[in-house]
């Protein structure tokens, strides 16, 4: 019997969106009507938008000092180039003239992302793991963002970079900031 989405750990829980997300993809590039694309191109970037919230809000700061700045620290602008793209998609049509481009692009870069993430030794769930993250408790609060996350999204808000000029790098480089023990790490922030 498969798991349930709210049986399973957090990079079980990333895994299965990570899946989700590439259905939405090769149903795109078998779609031919112009509504059908439209509707599942915003699908693939609500769902992208949803799942980099859960990633950079909970999972990669719990990751950050556990495993490979260079891998996290990539992870973030791969995100961002990735919204950029969600932004544009969101904004456009299937009648532009770049559009299949873009969503095209968008679910390489996707792809492309994934593929860091899941690489069975170097990738960074494998590192997570080996760190001992608490996997359990960063998927409780990985469900609990992710379905307020789902209604901010729904009501239109836009996915917003982090790492470009302007933006609150910062928050991208820091440890999760919790006057509490962390979810995942067991570690006392102050």
């Amino acid at each position: 019997m498969p798991q349930t989405y709210e049986d399973m750990d957090a990079i079980a829980m990333l895994k299965a969106d990570h899946r989700k997300v590439e259905e939405i993809f090769a149903a795109f590039e078998k779609a031919t009507s112009p509504n059908k694309k439209r509707e599942l191109a915003l699908q693939a970037c609500l769902e992208l938008k949803v799942h980099t919230t859960i990633e950079e809000e909970i999972f990669y700061p719990a990751c950050r000092g556990q495993i490979e700045d260079d891998l996290l620290n990539e992870a973030y602008v791969e995100h961002d180039g990735a919204k950029i793209l969600i932004n544009e998609i969101e904004a456009g049509s299937p009648d532009d003239e770049f559009y299949d481009a873009k969503v095209k692009v968008l679910s390489e870069e996707i792809e492309h992302h994934v593929e860091e993430e899941e690489k069975r030794v170097e990738g960074m769930f494998a590192q997570a793991r080996a760190a001992g993250l608490d996997m359990d408790a960063l998927a409780d609060a990985m469900r609990a963002r992710k379905a307020s996350a789902l209604e901010e999204y729904q009501a239109g808000k836009p996915a917003q970079t982090r790492t470009m000029a302007g933006d609150d790098v910062q928050s991208a480089l820091m440890e999760r900031d919790d006057s509490a023990e962390d979810a995942g790490t067991g570690n006392v922030r102050r």
